[in-house]
């Protein structure tokens, strides 16, 4: 199982890999849903890091 570290840094990864590469993201400037998702996720495990009694620590 991987550590809320590595999840955190996984998805921060993937969104900013993602922002980078889609058009819609990075072209256009408009946020397309799966970067909203990628996001989310990302803020997700944030939260979740943050949080005293994670239960995956």
């Amino acid at each position: 199982m991987p550590s809320l570290e590595d999840a955190l840094q996984e998805s921060r990864t993937a969104y900013e890999e993602h922002v980078r590469t889609c058009r819609q993201c990075h072209f256009d400037m408009s946020p397309c849903a799966v970067s909203k998702h990628l996001l989310r996720a990302y803020n997700n495990a944030r939260r979740a890091q943050a949080r005293p009694n994670s239960a995956m620590r």
